[in-house]
């Protein structure tokens, strides 16, 4: 009887790489799309700002459910086949976020939109610990500044469209046909499988990879706070202008942005474990900058340093999942992703609740303590 040859996966090359950097990109630029659709969903509805917020849950709700289910899939149908139904997900729910005026229909959607934007998330991450690690070399702060590249130009985008007079319904159609045409280059070089090594499709994170989870979450926690709390704080505290709030913002993803574009050589250059040490200390220092220098200058300029320093923190952290075998591939990416996600959604909460207690200041105070504590613990990952 002929015997039957299981063919091996082809090693990743630079095809998959670019097709990696092509779905980072949509990631990014499908999440921050939906941005800019918030103010004119909350005047269709006619929701207040308690309201909006129960609505905005639903988002991060549906991409925590649905990165472990995504990386499961992943590990049995391939990372082709669920990047492709999670961009699907996406382009199919983003022009009913632009229209529905329904708030029960409203919710179920963007928990739906959030579930695709997870999965992909998920998914890519995935991808991109496989395809690096084949290449030998650091690639992975490359593939995030991909991510942060599309967001910018999502929402700035979107922006540019509505300004210029288009309905929200023609500017998100716009962002779907882009979604569609970057897809449709990256199918053919996504990875016909999605990980390594057996395991269970759910698993609790444990030993190193709950470590590199807590990080992901000190990390994500800081990126939240800075993303709903930085202009807040340059109005009440610093004094700036209402209108010019955003710059604490916009500097902070500009420097994110550039860092992980250089990312790679500063990987190659310094090492992971010095990336993470060094990283931490300029995200505290600059936490602190902008907390306790009176000028909103060196507010801007703390925002920037916080950027910078955390721009390339979570890359190398998601590399480090992909040099451990404490648990395989396909869950820990899941795992450690949530635990981020988790983090941006605690984020701003706990800023607020600390905040109140006893005030602003010396809750970002605070998330500078726990920086510190990811600096310390960059000399302990096999990065």
């Amino acid at each position: 009887m002929a015997s039957v040859h299981i063919r091996a996966p082809v090693l990743p090359g630079p095809p998959e790489q670019l097709s990696t950097r092509i779905t980072f990109f949509v990631a990014g630029f499908a999440m921050a799309a939906w941005a800019p659709l918030v103010p004119f969903a909350q005047e269709r509805t006619g929701l207040g700002e308690g309201a909006l917020g129960l609505l905005l849950l639903g988002l991060g709700g549906g991409s925590i459910l649905a990165m472990p289910i995504a990386g499961a899939m992943a590990a049995r149908f391939g990372c082709r086949l669920v990047l492709l139904l999670a961009t699907a997900l996406i382009c199919l729910t983003l022009p009913l976020l632009a229209t529905i005026s329904s708030f029960p229909l409203l919710m179920a959607t963007l928990f739906a939109f959030g579930a695709g934007v997870g999965g992909l998330d998920c998914v890519i991450n995935i991808q991109a610990v496989i395809v690096e690690r084949a290449s030998g070399r650091a690639m992975m702060s490359g593939f995030h500044g991909l991510f942060s590249v599309g967001g910018i130009l999502g929402a700035g985008g979107v922006s540019l469209l509505l300004t210029l007079g288009a309905s929200p319904l023609a500017a998100i159609l716009a962002v779907v046909a882009v979604i569609l045409a970057a897809t449709i280059t990256a199918t053919p070089h996504l990875l016909r499988y999605g990980g390594s090594g057996d395991g269970p499709p759910f698993a609790i994170p444990h030993g190193v990879v709950l470590f590199i989870g807590i990080l992901c979450f000190i990390t994500f926690l800081t990126e939240g706070a800075v993303l709903d709390w930085s202009a807040v704080f340059l109005t009440s505290v610093s004094g700036v202008e209402p209108s010019h709030a955003g710059l604490g913002y916009a500097v902070f993803a500009l420097t994110m942005t550039v860092g992980r574009l250089l990312g790679d050589s500063i990987v190659r250059r310094l090492g992971g474990k010095l990336v993470i040490t060094l990283g931490g200390l300029l995200a505290a220092s600059g936490l602190a900058v902008a907390t306790l220098v009176p000028a909103w200058e060196a507010a801007l300029a703390g925002w920037a340093l916080v950027g910078a320093g955390c721009s390339n923190i979570v890359p190398v952290l998601y590399s480090a999942v992909g040099r451990q075998d404490v648990m395989p591939e396909h869950v820990a990416v899941p795992a450690i992703t949530t635990l981020g996600y988790a983090g941006i959604l605690a984020g701003p909460a706990a800023i607020g609740l600390v905040a109140h207690v006893v005030s602003l200041p010396a809750a970002f105070l605070a998330i500078a303590v726990l920086l510190l504590g990811v600096a310390a613990s960059g000399r302990l990952l096999r990065v």
